[in-house]
């Protein structure tokens, strides 16, 4: 049997023989273009057809989320700074995988009991979630506490009043290194708002709803955990176009010099410095260097009245005079020192 053409293909049919375009042999010129939803389309192999889930859309570009892995890269690197210095240990910190996923199936992945965590982002609208597995929470437990996670057991039970404020120590410190990852992109002041076992009883956002999941792995000697951050996508859909690698490496080119010199001035307050004054100055003979004996005076072009000069670390920075305070000698800084003065 014939194909039968429907009335689109009949109108562009007919135009093609009033116009000239198609001849009585009927060859394949006299063919419309075939549409893409056609259902007589047969060059399928010449389109570009990918699958699309609509229950797990990708609404972040493939950009963004490298940008998103690059910040929280830094995060954990602060964040296991931090933490060694708090258990005075080795607490290696690491992003191990990020992924879009529905909020659902993030809930689903999770152990239960856990540690599971609400954080305030204002001024952004909504909550994040920070997720640490008892596998690495209660071998950071019990190093607060002194043990020496030799032969721990992991209990597999909620945690308790106490052992939630010795984790809010951690959370703090997570979220201080957080505020300074995402400080980047929009300054965010994270707080905790709740703290739950079970996962499941947590609904921040609809369960089809889209989010980012930033995984960790935490190492503390041969204790290993993982630690999860999920960021819904209404969260930072304000903040969206700043996540792109040519906002991320302009802000490393223009803010990095700036980042490590409050780094470095911050822990420089405690450096203690040489400060020194040079009363006078002059010039003598060797021989009579030789011969000095108590009692001598040496003369010096300086008058008594004379400003003084203190030297910091060998550098001229401030003028005064000396004097005493409370039996010791003293310097009174009269005004940083001017490159035209000549003392």
């Amino acid at each position: 049997m014939a194909e039968l053409l429907d009335q689109n293909e009949v109108d562009a049919l007919l135009a093609a023989v009033e116009s000239g375009d198609v001849g009585d042999s009927g060859d394949s010129a006299s063919q419309p273009p075939p549409q893409v939803f056609s259902s007589r389309r047969s060059d399928f192999d010449n389109l570009e057809i990918r699958p699309y889930d609509f229950k797990r859309p990708e609404r972040v570009s493939k950009d963004q989320m490298r940008s998103l892995e690059t910040l929280h890269e830094s995060y954990s690197r602060s964040l296991g700074a931090q933490l060694s210095g708090f258990l005075r240990t080795i607490m290696e910190v690491k992003v191990s995988n990020i992924e879009q996923m529905t909020f659902s199936e993030f809930t689903h992945s999770l152990p239960n009991p856990t540690c599971f965590n609400l954080l305030a982002c204002d001024p952004l609208d909504g909550n994040m979630c920070l997720e640490i597995s008892p596998l690495i929470i209660y071998p950071v437990i019990d190093r607060l506490l002194g043990g020496s996670n030799a032969d721990l057991f992991i209990p597999q039970r909620p945690l308790t009043a106490i052992e939630m404020r010795l984790v809010g120590k951690i959370i703090d410190r997570s979220m201080h290194s957080l505020k300074e990852a995402w400080g980047s992109i929009t300054p965010i002041n994270f707080t905790l708002e709740e703290s739950e076992s079970n996962p499941q009883l947590v609904q921040i956002v609809p369960p089809n709803e889209v989010v980012v999941v930033v995984g960790f792995e935490l190492k503390m000697g041969g204790r290993v955990g993982t630690m999860s951050l999920c960021i819904p996508y209404n969260v930072i859909e304000p903040v969206i176009e700043k996540l792109s690698n040519q906002t991320w490496a302009a802000y490393k080119r223009a803010r990095g010099n700036d980042l490590l010199r409050h780094r470095v001035a911050r822990h420089l307050d405690s450096t203690q410095l040489t400060v020194r004054t040079i009363l006078a100055d002059t010039t003598i003979k060797l021989s009579e260097l030789v011969n000095l004996q108590v009692g001598d005076i040496v003369l010096t072009n300086k008058p008594a009245s004379a400003p003084l000069t203190m030297m910091i670390e060998n550098k001229r920075k401030y003028i005064g005079h000396l004097g005493q305070f409370k039996g010791n000698r003293a310097f009174k800084v009269k005004r940083p020192l001017d490159p035209k003065d000549r003392v």
